[in-house]
């Protein structure tokens, strides 16, 4: 009875690793950062909106991190529908905003002109503008911060807080 049940457990583990190959090839780093609800053009005018939140300077800049595709996955995931609209809405007012002050698309504008776009969106008089900047704003920082580039070479991680301190006198004479 137990070499039958053996026998079923050998049996299924070697067909789980003879398909797991057809099912891995699958994955990549593209896929996994891909959200249904933003098109292609949407997740490079939000790469340009991280960037320059955090500029590529000595370090690595929010663009280069990623950040933009930990953006999505936050609306996407963890925010409701509205917060999705939002960010949809948000970025189109962004483009159309620099299409009006500066005659090109926000992609096109350079790091100063970015810069003084987002500066006047935060202090728009709409409170839907003023959502989605500090949306953005808190969400590139929070990736950021919680990336590993950061928590390496930044902050210092330390998997294990703390150290053992052996053979020290508890009484100090």
């Amino acid at each position: 009875m137990k070499r039958r049940t053996a026998l079923k457990s050998l049996m299924m583990a070697t067909g789980s690793l003879v398909t797991l190959p057809a099912w891995a090839t699958g994955w990549t780093p593209e896929t996994v950062g891909q959200t249904t609800f933003a098109s292609r053009a949407e997740e490079t005018m939000l790469a340009e909106l991280v960037e320059t939140f955090i500029p590529e300077t000595t370090t690595p800049g929010a663009k280069s991190l990623k950040v933009h595709q930990f953006v999505m996955r936050m609306i996407n995931d963890c925010y409701d529908q509205p917060a999705q609209e939002l960010l949809k809405t948000g970025l189109a007012k962004t483009d159309q905003f620099a299409q009006q002050t500066y005659s090109k698309p926000f992609t096109a504008c350079d790091a100063t002109q970015r810069t003084d776009l987002l500066r006047q969106l935060s202090a728009a008089v709409e409170p839907e503008t003023q959502q989605f900047t500090n949306l953005i704003k808190g969400l590139t920082i929070r990736g950021y911060t919680n990336s590993e580039y950061y928590l390496v070479n930044v902050r210092k991680y330390v998997m294990a807080p703390g150290f053992y301190h052996g053979c020290v006198d508890l009484i100090n004479n």
